[in-house]
């Protein structure tokens, strides 16, 4: 399920690309700029994104039923997976199209780019403060002393990366939109407005294909990191009577749930109730030293 802080950036987001995407249409409107109708309906994929992913928070903290056994968690990969489908489809390729068509029908701007310009600033402004800043603040908390693509790639919470990459693509957006402006301007060229839009569409595929990828493994059931996995042997052979661990099996159902199978082997000659009291012992170590092992399954066998 989806931390405190991960909602908190979540919602911060949705509000400044709301406000966002209403100034840059009304900017699009005005001026006729395809660079800021691009970075219009980016805006507006980025809210609906952000939907995605607080509806995904929601259904993940649904209790286990009949039907779903091991809970919902898993919807929190699925909404972040339609995140990268609709950033694709609804930003990247009408941003792009949409520079295509002003390259192969270029007409000159009816307004300056004065307006447009304030527009950007503005918005650069409600991204770095609002929804930015935020994001980054977070990733840092849980970085530590990692580096930051190790970070990416462990990392378990779709959420804050999909906000993270969203914010920073939106950010180069600004700037790649505001260049197109200034250079078509100086040139006198409008099709320079074209190619800032088509930028701007590579660059949200780009972010929508990465984020695609890092959600995917976690859809097909990727296990925990090494480091969990060794912490979780560790529990298990600090209990006396347990000689190995014969095999081990993790999958995350969640940001912070991870299930555990796991085969034992201990002493011979232990009766019913000395497994009974291994097994709580051993889940109580595991669930000591990862809190996020919420479904532990433990079998027994014995040495040669």
């Amino acid at each position: 399920m989806a931390t405190s802080g991960s909602r908190f950036i979540v919602l911060m987001a949705l509000a400044a690309n709301i406000g966002i995407a209403v100034l840059k249409f009304i900017a699009a409107a005005v001026s006729g700029s395809t660079a800021m109708l691009a970075e219009g309906f980016h805006s507006v994929a980025d809210s609906g994104n952000q939907l995605f992913l607080l509806r995904g928070a929601k259904a993940s903290r649904f209790r286990p039923s009949v039907r779903y056994p091991f809970g919902r968690g898993k919807e929190m990969y699925f909404w972040s997976f339609m995140v990268a489908v609709f950033l694709f489809v609804g930003g990247g390729v009408v941003a792009f199209m949409e520079g295509l068509d002003r390259i192969r029908h270029p007409h000159a701007d009816d307004h300056g780019i004065t307006f447009n310009l304030i527009v950007l600033a503005i918005s650069a402004a409600f991204e770095l403060g609002i929804a930015f800043r935020p994001a980054v603040g977070e990733f840092n908390r849980r970085r530590g002393g990692r580096r930051v693509w190790r970070t990416i790639r462990e990392t378990k919470d779709p959420t804050l990366l999909v906000v993270l990459f969203e914010d920073s693509v939106a950010v180069l957006g600004l700037t790649v939109a505001a260049a197109g402006l200034v250079i078509g301007e100086v040139t006198g060229n409008t099709a320079w407005d074209g190619v800032a839009s088509m930028v701007i569409g590579v660059m949200l595929a780009a972010v929508a294909w990465i984020l695609a990828s890092e959600t995917k493994g976690m859809l097909v059931g990727e296990s925990a990191s090494r480091e969990v996995r060794s912490a979780i042997r560790i529990a298990a052979l600090s209990i006396p009577e347990v000689e190995s661990v014969d095999r081990l099996l993790t999958m995350h159902l969640g940001p912070d749930e991870i299930l555990v199978n796991m085969d034992l082997v201990v002493e011979d000659g232990l009766s019913a109730a000395d497994l009974e009291r291994i097994t709580g012992e051993v889940e109580s170590e595991i669930t000591g030293l990862v809190p996020q092992a919420t479904r532990v399954f433990i079998e027994f066998g014995h040495g040669e």
